[in-house]
């Protein structure tokens, strides 16, 4: 597949009939469509929340709901807390390189976010050289148990390329397993006790602004944290996870947060939890991941990046198209006609579609987003 032409300009003006288009237009892989409720929900409480204290009352219970929602979300078993920190989650990976990992990492490459955390942990001039285990981009490796390695980072969804893997402990490992699940949190199906660490950004599932990270945490994970504290390792402050620890069971930041951030997280969550928790969520984004990707299959120019339906994501969808239609042409006269944010991901370099399938995106929205892509690619032809 050679990489997507720059699309001619100008662009032919193809409109789109008003009777194909979705209610919404946002696909958009992060930041996510937000919901219309929790944006009036924000609006009609902002005079008494936005602009007051993060360590006050009013705020510490909004932060104490977004806590328990995660909590009962994910259904997380006795002992497991759930932590909060600003910064996102790149910053997360800093973090958890000072105060997670205590000498060596055994990390999965699979796409752009995968890599990452692992270039951190190779950065890092008091840590082993990291093992990283590698697979063609469009697929996922497996985690191998290795008596040297004390953190074993998976990806619950690979944001770049639509991947998406089941979450387990390698057999027979005895590290810590940390999960980054930044576009898979609250919309994919996991067992918290295959994890130690679920770590994850509330703009995409989430349906939240970004410059927050979230994680929840195992036992073993949080006697980690501090035992790594406790060697006299040097951790900045702003990234120091024992420091989180403190502040999140106060039920605070170590520095103030995004106020809207955490509000509007809290009205994803808890609408999710209202309908039926993780398992409701995860429901709809298997009827937007049915709605693409059989289309997908039945088209005579489109076709799903990732091969195997079992590792095809059901948050992120990537499409190729035929090299005779370009894809970056496709997706300006979508967003010439209010669908937006279904460009490729820019360093895959693919003729391709990137559609976010979040639990906020109606799947019927993503049934008729299929269909105004037919139109489109109709009127080039």
């Amino acid at each position: 597949m050679t990489p997507p032409p720059e699309a001619k300009s100008p662009l032919p003006d193809i409109k789109i009939p008003v009777d194909l288009l979705p209610s919404d237009g946002r696909f958009g892989c992060g930041p996510s469509k937000v919901r219309p409720e929790a944006v009036a929900a924000l609006a009609a409480e902002a005079g008494d929340y936005l602009g007051t204290s993060h360590r006050q009352g009013t705020v510490k219970f909004m932060v104490a709901r977004l806590r328990n929602s995660i909590a009962e979300m994910f259904a997380l078993p006795d002992g497991y807390e759930v932590l909060l920190g600003n910064g996102g989650t790149t910053v997360f990976w800093d973090a958890a390189t000072f105060g997670l990992i205590e000498r060596r990492s055994q990390h999965l490459h699979f796409g752009e976010f995968s890599s990452k955390f692992a270039k951190a942990a190779q950065d890092a001039p008091f840590l082993d050289d990291p093992e990283v285990i590698k697979s063609e981009t469009g697929t996922h490796p497996e985690a191998v148990a290795n008596p040297d390695i004390d953190l074993y980072a998976l990806t619950h969804n690979e944001t770049s390329t639509g991947v998406a893997m089941q979450i387990r402990r390698p057999e027979g490992a005895e590290g810590l397993v940390a999960v980054d699940a930044t576009s898979a949190a609250g919309g994919l199906r996991f067992d918290a006790a295959e994890t130690d660490i679920y770590y994850f950004a509330p703009q995409k599932c989430l349906a939240s602004d970004g410059g927050l990270w979230l994680a929840t945490v195992s036992p073993a994970a949080i006697e980690r944290i501090a035992r790594i504290k406790a060697s006299g390792r040097w951790i900045p402050a702003s990234i120091d996870l024992s420091t989180a620890v403190e502040q999140s069971r106060l039920d605070q930041t170590y520095n103030t947060p995004a106020l809207a951030t955490v509000f509007l997280a809290v009205q994803q969550i808890e609408w999710i939890n209202h309908n039926g928790g993780l398992e409701f969520a995860a429901s709809r984004c298997d009827r937007s991941a049915d709605n693409i990707y059989s289309w997908a299959e039945a088209s005579d120019y489109a076709t799903p990046y990732v091969a195997d339906p079992a590792e095809r994501s059901h948050v992120v969808a990537t499409i190729d198209l035929d090299d005779r239609i370009d894809a970056t042409a496709v997706s300006k006269i979508l967003r010439a006609n209010g669908i937006v944010d279904t460009d490729a991901y820019r360093k895959l370099g693919r003729n391709q579609l990137r559609v976010a399938l979040f639990p906020a995106i109606d799947p019927d929205d993503v049934a008729a987003l299929t269909r105004c892509v037919d139109h489109v690619v109709s009127a080039l032809s």
